[in-house]
């Protein structure tokens, strides 16, 4: 008699399948197709249930055992009448993604007590807590340092997505549960573009409208040393005025609710001053954002997520930093190609930029040798995974906490 494949309920902690953030997305739409090829190797059939943030898309992947968990409330989990908490109970594993780079102290209080008591309550509930690869810190207050490690020592296993994270981690004594891998969006499905191409050259300027209005609070939020608003219209100076160049201006956040944080608000204003410049589609998924980027020949952006579909998909591109999340991911992959807008000057960074793209052939070939550095991590994250599925018969082993 044939023995009837397991069924595993995963928990995908702070993951969207709608958020108008297409990088949360990326992170989502990936984290499912690595857990789609560990479960293929473990004989097992998926099924997953998403805590997090919502927005107005739904880019759900089709054909997927994927149900939207209920809204998280800080006071519901405080009182214990949750419904997270009864939905917890029907995961054999929970992997938490923390949004990419929530799981620090550096945003609001509020947020960072929603990272804490979602993890302290999948802990309650005995349910195996994986923090998948991401940025982890940094922890500027004390008292958040101690229950960071506090949560990251009872946790299954903890993926650092960057090399600064996995240090920090190690300094605080975890290495022992720690794994350093890369960012999850390096699997990031896409449609490859054809091999029809442009006779000019196509750069794609991905404009950060976080940034070009300085921050959520505006006033530098961010202590940048460059005008990024000004950086930005330099270089559509120079590109505008080369008739060789086709200019692509690409958003990567598309938020109707949050106008500074909107990529397409400061689009709209640079083209309606560079009328030479194309603007991109409302992209409706990550993975749509993904193939337009792939059919770029150049690329620079301050949004991660949309260096990393360039990147992932073999077009040179050069982030513009802002944060160390770019430095700490890029740096080890040995890619050296940064525009850090945290300590270089606007000539400095422009220059940066500009001859990145007059030497994206060098760039690519950087590129294609550092793409198998990350495929060589992402592969041990997913055997991580099917280990662990592979040890998770039932729910109530789940339970247990025995995984491997």
């Amino acid at each position: 008699m044939t023995k009837a494949r397991p069924s595993i309920t995963i928990g995908l902690l702070w993951h969207s399948f709608s958020s108008d953030n297409l990088g949360v997305g990326a992170l989502s739409e990936s984290q499912v197709a690595i857990c789609e090829a560990a479960a293929l190797r473990a004989g097992a059939d998926l099924r997953f249930i998403v805590f997090g943030t919502t927005g107005g898309r739904d880019y759900t992947p089709a054909g997927k055992n994927i149900r939207q968990g209920s809204h998280i409330s800080l006071k519901q989990l405080v009182t214990g009448r949750s419904p997270f908490l009864r939905e917890l109970e029907e995961c054999d594993l929970v992997l938490d993604i923390g949004e990419g780079d929530s799981f620090a102290d550096i945003y609001s209080k509020r947020r960072f007590r929603m990272q804490i008591a979602t993890k302290f309550a999948v802990l309650a509930k005995r349910r195996p807590l994986i923090l998948s690869p991401q940025t982890i810190g940094p922890f500027d207050r004390w008292s958040s340092r101690w229950v960071a490690k506090l949560i990251m020592g009872r946790c299954a296993h903890v993926f650092a997505r960057d090399g600064l994270s996995a240090e920090y981690l190690r300094t605080v004594s975890l290495g022992d549960n720690m794994s350093e891998a890369i960012d999850v969006a390096f699997r990031l499905p896409y449609t490859k573009p054809t091999n029809e191409r442009s006779e000019k050259c196509r750069i794609g300027l991905n404009v950060s409208g976080l940034l070009f209005s300085g921050g959520y609070e505006g006033g530098n939020q961010f202590g940048l040393t460059v005008d990024y608003p000004r950086l930005i219209r330099d270089l559509l100076t120079e590109w505008c005025g080369d008739k060789r160049n086709e200019v692509w201006l690409i958003p990567h956040v598309l938020s109707d609710l949050m106008p500074r944080d909107d990529d397409r608000v400061a689009i709209a204003r640079l083209a309606a001053e560079f009328p030479v410049a194309h603007k991109a589609p409302d992209f409706m998924s990550p993975s749509e954002a993904k193939s337009f980027i792939a059919s770029m020949d150049f690329v620079t952006g301050a949004r991660m997520h949309a260096c990393i579909a360039a990147f992932s998909s073999g077009v040179p591109v050069v982030p513009f930093s802002y944060s160390r999340k770019f430095n700490g991911l890029f740096n080890s992959l040995g890619y050296g190609w940064l525009a850090d807008g945290k300590c270089m000057g606007n000539e400095e960074a422009k220059n940066m930029i500009v001859e990145g793209l007059q030497r994206r052939q060098e760039l690519a070939e950087i590129i294609g040798k550092c793409q198998n550095i990350a495929e060589e991590r992402l592969s041990r994250y997913e055997d991580s995974l099917y280990l662990t599925m592979k040890h998770i018969d039932s729910p109530s082993q789940a339970a247990s906490g025995e995984v491997a």
